[in-house]
């Protein structure tokens, strides 16, 4: 989420959708002219290096017709982390079926206000990440809005709030992970895009 929210703010982009695979992994699928698909993508590679993800990405230009059944997922349930595992921007429904051949396309492998800030705490394992979120709510007035399993026993839940609060709320609760299980990220996205917002799985 940290990468999609930054490559929607470098750069005049579009997200159509966002898939999960069996390996804890995420392929975002955008849209827009080539320049600015090149600039988010040069970004979001960036911020998911610096987050110590091994990220893969493609422009594809001119996209085939006859490619676009295997491209565009349909909606998916998976009963081993028990979640969808495509999802859409929820202003966009049918997104995907508007954008043309011509343009290129990459993949990058609450309430109603826009909060402040977005928290994220990622743990290996339940119990550290319940632990690492009851920490965090006691530490600030912050929302829980969000929970997804990634499959390998990854789990993340998504706070909301003011700033400082969701800060505080982040740094106290992701102390508590240590004995419990593995801390795979404790991150916080102030200002985040409205397409970051509607992408979020709610609990």
């Amino acid at each position: 989420m940290a990468a999609i929210d930054a490559m929607l703010k470098a750069a005049a982009i579009r997200i159509f959708q966002l898939e999960l695979n069996d390996l804890s992994g995420v392929c975002v699928k955008i849209s827009g002219s080539t320049a600015d698909v090149q600039t988010a993508i040069a970004t979001g590679r960036a911020v998911a290096e610096q987050m110590q993800g091994q990220p893969v990405s493609s422009v594809l230009t001119q996209v085939a017709a006859d490619a676009w059944p295997a491209i565009q997922s349909r909606n998916e349930f998976s009963p081993l982390i028990q979640q969808s595992v495509v999802f859409e921007p929820a202003e966009q429904p049918g997104a995907a079926a508007e954008i043309s051949a011509a343009k290129p396309m990459t993949t990058l492998y609450m309430n109603q206000e826009t909060p402040m800030a977005l928290g994220f705490i990622e743990t290996q394992g339940f119990t550290a990440v319940f632990e690492a979120i009851d920490t965090a709510c006691k530490a600030a007035s912050v929302e829980v809005v969000s929970k997804e399993k990634l499959g390998g026993g990854y789990v993340t839940v998504v706070i909301q709030g003011q700033l400082s609060a969701v800060s505080a709320a982040i740094d106290s609760g992701k102390e508590k992970v240590n004995g419990l299980g593995k801390l795979i990220a404790a991150h916080v996205i102030a200002r985040p895009s409205e397409a970051v917002l509607k992408l979020l799985p709610k609990l």
